[in-house]
């Protein structure tokens, strides 16, 4: 199991103790330790009034603005949703920009970058992609999926592979592994590597025989 973060008092004790062990013996040195605990004290008081007077309401405030280039987006006004969706809202490029730090705002950069691909623009998809933060392994597989179909489109194989492989390894979700197999195997028949697509595709039927791609994956093998 991996190491869970430590929360801030987990960090304050461990700096309580730390500076316990090491007890200075002047009068100064107790009076800058002291000064040291009240700072300490001081930001993470200033943490918190960031994230309920502040992060939150913005999170908010955020999810609101980001309406109307949703709304564009699922009707595929990949253009408008980008910077003019319409009634006044900002578009994603914007809500980027004005949002940085929210959670929404780190969306949008997702929603931008599939935007600007349908649009034929790689290389801008590429700069927003890359600006996502990834909050689970099934987004984080997708993100890498995306990377590696624009290098695709801009012919950069190797990178392409590199992408599709991480992709794969990045989630277990029987959804969306064996889409970016199949997408690996294609990808190695059409550098000419055979052998590595039939073990991709070999996999699919292997261990998601019940996926969409392994229904017919017979064929490609």
């Amino acid at each position: 199991m991996a190491k869970r973060k430590k929360d801030v008092d987990e960090v304050i004790v461990d700096e309580v103790i730390a500076t316990d062990q090491h007890a200075p013996a002047s009068i100064g040195e107790n009076k800058l330790l002291m000064y040291g605990i009240g700072l300490l004290a001081l930001l993470v008081g200033g943490y918190f009034a960031y994230k309920y007077l502040v992060k939150e309401p913005k999170q908010k405030e955020a999810v609101e603005q980001m309406f109307m280039a949703q709304f564009q987006f699922d009707q595929d006004s990949f253009k408008l949703a980008l910077t003019n969706p319409g009634g006044g809202y900002p578009g994603f490029v914007d809500i980027v920009e004005q949002y940085s730090g929210t959670p929404a705002g780190n969306l949008a950069n997702y929603y931008a970058a599939v935007s600007y691909m349908h649009l034929g623009e790689f290389d801008a998809a590429q700069s927003y992609l890359k600006s996502f933060k990834a909050p689970d392994d099934v987004l984080r597989a997708t993100k890498y999926g995306l990377l590696g179909d624009i290098a695709s489109e801009k012919g950069e194989m190797d990178q392409a592979l590199a992408y599709y492989q991480k992709a794969v390894k990045a989630t277990d979700s029987k959804l969306v592994v064996p889409y970016y197999l199949k997408k690996l195997g294609f990808l190695y028949r059409k550098m000419g590597k055979n052998e590595q697509a039939r073990e991709a595709f070999q996999r699919i039927k292997r261990e998601y025989p019940n996926s969409l791609q392994g229904t017919d994956i017979d064929k490609y093998l």
